[in-house]
């Protein structure tokens, strides 16, 4: 069985959570607050507590098979002993009883530890209010999708990131042209000019974020950026309590490809925008070289909702940090045409008058 840990309010007994407002753990039954050094000796100090034993012979039921049980975990909660079932990568949950927040301590430990964690800075009323700003501003969303739209789930995750740092020697060249018109009585006149361009520089990528787990979209999460990393400190399990979080489940290796990419397509950019002057400018070769790269691993605060309308399931995500706010949502077609009508009438009115004004001149 994992070991789960909780952190209980010395004044009360009541287990205690991160507040993302004031930045300090908070009991929510008597008010105290507690500053994060007070609680590192839970993090040294998580050795398991022994358990009961209190085994019931098998009345009804049957055994999981293989498939069933693989990534499956059974974790009790310490406040008041029910059993919480996550799949192998949960690191920080709710107990579905007692509502008590928990950390896995078995998925944090040793090389599964974090380096860094941004602390959430916007709390669950910030994220519904960001949710209603969000849709207040779609002119094309169903009216009834705004009335009668409700949330089914709300939830404060870390997610986990693997973050890049690397130096980067390259060398560009590209195709540039500069074109001139001119005219006289009998002809119209192109001049076209070529030239070869080259680039050759060095530029340094720190903490390049790839996200580490295979149940977040990958776009979605890039959306979100960036994160502030002026604000990560050094992890501890503290700033977990009252949120859920996950491991990684794709490795620093396997995140390199995508680490990789957006390296090579952001020195691309850096290194064209150097480049002025010319009417085209094509890419014709580049030598990309990575050195001194390495990866850290840290946890992001991101708002996840999920919510229903017309039986179609919506997803959002709002940035914990900074507020940002992605996701995809329904379109009121009527409105589309409406809209697309009126725009339509509108550039024709303004043609014709243009047109009639030529007339009279």
């Amino acid at each position: 069985m994992a070991t789960l840990l909780q952190y209980k309010c010395p004044s009360c007994g009541g287990a205690i959570e991160f507040n993302s407002e004031r930045q300090k753990m908070k009991c929510p039954y008597c008010d105290t607050e507690f500053d994060l050094e007070t609680l590192k000796a839970y993090d040294e100090d998580t050795g398991p507590m022994p358990e009961d034993d209190m085994t019931w012979e098998r009345a009804a039921g049957s055994e999981w098979s293989e498939n069933e049980a693989t990534g499956m975990r059974m974790y009790v909660c310490q406040s008041c002993g029910g059993e919480v079932v996550g799949d192998e990568h949960m690191a920080a949950t709710k107990c579905p009883y007692c509502d008590n927040p928990v950390v896995v301590v078995d998925n944090l430990t040793g090389q599964l530890k974090p380096d860094f964690v941004i602390p959430f800075k916007l709390d669950k009323e910030a994220a519904k209010a960001g949710l209603r700003k969000h849709l207040s501003k779609k002119r094309l969303l169903p009216k009834e999708f705004k009335e009668e739209n409700h949330i089914d789930e709300i939830r404060g995750v870390y997610v986990p990131f693997w973050l890049f740092d690397t130096d980067v020697d390259a060398t560009l060249r590209y195709r540039g042209t500069r074109v001139r018109h001119w005219s006289d009585s009998n002809y119209y006149y192109t001049e076209t000019r070529y030239y070869s361009i080259l680039r050759a520089g060095n530029i340094a990528f720190d903490r390049i974020p790839v996200d580490g787990s295979s149940k977040m979209a990958d776009d979605l999460m890039e959306s979100l950026e960036p994160f502030r990393f002026s604000d990560a400190v050094d992890f501890q399990t503290a700033y977990l309590a009252g949120y859920l979080a996950d491991k990684y489940d794709v490795s620093a290796e396997e995140s390199v490809d995508r680490a990789n990419a957006r390296v090579r397509q952001s020195t691309q950019d850096a290194f064209a925008a150097t480049v002025h002057g010319y009417s085209t400018l094509t890419p014709q070769e580049s030598s990309i070289r990575l050195h001194g790269g390495k990866s850290h691993y840290a946890l992001y605060p991101v708002w996840l909702f999920n919510t229903t309308y017309r039986g179609e399931k919506y997803t959002f995500a709002m940035n914990g940090q900074t507020g940002k706010f992605v996701g995809n949502l329904p379109t009121s077609w009527p409105t589309y045409f409406k809209w697309l009508g009126g725009l339509t009438a509108a550039v024709g009115a303004a043609v014709f008058a243009l047109s009639y004004l030529i007339w009279l001149l």
